[in-house]
């Protein structure tokens, strides 16, 4: 098991501030305090930089950290692990979701709840670049992203779902009267899109350029249902994977046209970091992921 003044060197690393740091692990400053010094005592090096406020960690505390967050999460492993052998699973586990996968992802949610009611689940919305370096630091258990981007970190992946495009409009728009159309076309309407730092606005901008085509959104936003809300609202469409809709249904005052021209297709699914064995909460999550069928969307 992992000392507890290494857990309140965690936190400092975290909050950056030795008064939040100490408010978060419920901890006066100064115990805080006495903690890091009998750590540097022990180790025989300095882990924090010295000043009237916290300056950083010093190169020997950053590496003391990051040993202590492995340790802390084997320590987690341990205790989960001891726990199923005598009752049902319990605990926490931390999903990081990038914003397209944030309504479908309720059925891989429900389905683990169903069997591991006494699990506390917490979503994150997180874009694909935040997911890998939090699971990296140990603060997410899995994430869910494009299938794709968790196979070029080699991650181990469980497919979950694919998925397809398909162009939003306003009911007062000349193009609902269509059930189609193409990637083309829609470069020529005013277009609402994810912001560019965004997985799914990445791939969208790779299949115009790979048709000689270029997206200028007049309205970007890092927020699914902003982008809905703005369609709905009328003067822009918008271009979304169609599973968003699959749970929470159409907005009101908006058509869905379906995507041509290509006809494009991406796959999303579950992503945890490669070190077996993983804990009993990850193992019953990647159960219940490999127990939901992949279909196309």
């Amino acid at each position: 098991m992992i000392s507890r003044k290494y857990l309140y060197l965690i936190a400092l690393a975290r909050e950056k501030h030795f008064g939040r740091a100490a408010a978060a692990s419920h901890i006066s400053p100064s115990t805080l305090s006495a903690a890091i010094r009998d750590i540097e005592v022990e180790l025989g090096v300095a882990v924090v930089n010295r000043g009237r406020s916290f300056a950083g960690l010093t190169r020997e505390g950053q590496c003391v950290v990051e040993h202590a967050i492995r340790l802390a999460a084997t320590a987690e492993g341990l205790r989960q692990e001891l726990r199923s052998l005598c009752e049902a699973l319990t605990g926490h586990l931390t999903l990081g979701v990038i914003p397209t996968a944030l309504t479908v992802v309720a059925s891989l949610t429900a389905a683990f709840a169903r069997h591991h009611p006494q699990v506390n689940l917490e979503v994150r919305s997180l874009g694909t670049n935040e997911i890998l370096k939090r699971m990296q630091q140990f603060d997410l258990d899995a994430g869910i992203m494009y299938v794709e981007s968790g196979l070029q970190q080699q991650l181990f992946t469980v497919p979950l779902w694919d998925e397809s495009h398909v162009f939003l409009c306003p009911l007062d728009s000349e193009l609902a009267n269509r059930e189609t159309i193409t990637w083309y076309e829609a470069t020529h309407t005013p277009l609402c899109l994810l912001t560019s730092d965004m997985q799914n606005r990445k791939m969208i901008d790779a299949i115009f350029s790979q048709l000689g085509y270029s997206a200028e959104p007049s309205l970007e936003t890092n927020s699914i249902i902003s982008m809905l809300a703005h369609v709905s609202a009328g003067g822009w469409s918008a271009i979304l994977p169609q599973n968003v809709l699959e749970l929470i249904g159409v907005p009101a005052g908006v058509k869905v046209l379906a995507l041509t021209e290509p006809n494009f297709s991406s796959q999303t699914g579950l992503v945890v970091a490669g070190r077996e064995p993983w804990p009993p909460l990850l193992k019953a999550l990647i159960q219940t992921a490999k127990q939901m069928a992949v279909s196309p969307i």
